[in-house]
């Protein structure tokens, strides 16, 4: 399997992990092989949509048998980097921050929190889930002592931008953003933001018609 080449177009990428979720779903069901079309059908989309994404790395099925779930999962995976565990801190412990804290979906699918930290005085040193909130002095050293890649951003969106600030200041490449701001970084830190507000506005396009 070739390594993904930088010219797959981003929105493949985000489309992949809903591939894995789909097949894994499938593959819970009992089954063991899938057409494009079955996929399709899970995902809304069409089945020449699905063979496009999937040839941008390389050839999973023959045509008229389908593809192999199991076969397909792993090279999904493997094309994902979902191979090993990954590594994340969190910024921010209040309600939104310990509820991601003690989220129980993460650690499955290999992404562990490892640490968390606060501004605040009141929240440095308190606990949540298994681990003791740090001070923000302290996340240069624990991003680079602990191995993390990941920063995980729950705080108000006044203070965001600087949290990802010190985050890519201290190596952090991939950012998860819950904070309803579009934050700047440097080119090569990869930033998802997650906004529900911003999904319920695009739902009431298909909805607004409705009524």
């Amino acid at each position: 399997m070739n390594v993904m080449q930088p010219e797959v177009p981003e929105v493949v990428v985000l489309r992949l992990p809903l591939y894995v979720r789909a097949l894994t779903q499938l593959e819970r069901e009992g089954m063991n092989v899938v057409s494009s079309q079955q996929l399709g059908e899970r995902l809304q989309m069409t089945p020449a949509q699905i063979r496009k994404d999937l040839s941008y790395f390389g050839r999973f099925g023959k045509q008229g048998r389908g593809y192999s779930i199991q076969f397909l999962l792993e090279e999904l995976r493997e094309i994902l980097g979902l191979t090993g565990e990954w590594r994340a801190c969190l910024v921010g412990v209040g309600r939104l921050g310990r509820a991601i804290i003690n989220y129980t979906g993460f650690a499955p699918e290999g992404f562990t929190i490892v640490a968390a930290f606060d501004s605040s005085e009141n929240q440095v040193g308190t606990a949540v889930g298994d681990l003791a909130v740090r001070p923000m002095s302290h996340l240069p050293y624990v991003v680079n002592e602990v191995g993390v890649s990941i920063g995980i951003v729950a705080v108000p969106a006044a203070q965001a931008q600087t949290v990802i600030d010190r985050l890519v200041e201290s190596g952090i490449k991939g950012i998860l953003n819950y904070a309803p701001v579009a934050p700047y970084v440097p080119r090569g830190v990869v930033v998802r933001n997650i906004d529900p507000v911003l999904s319920l506005q695009s739902m009431t396009f298909y909805l607004k018609n409705e009524r």
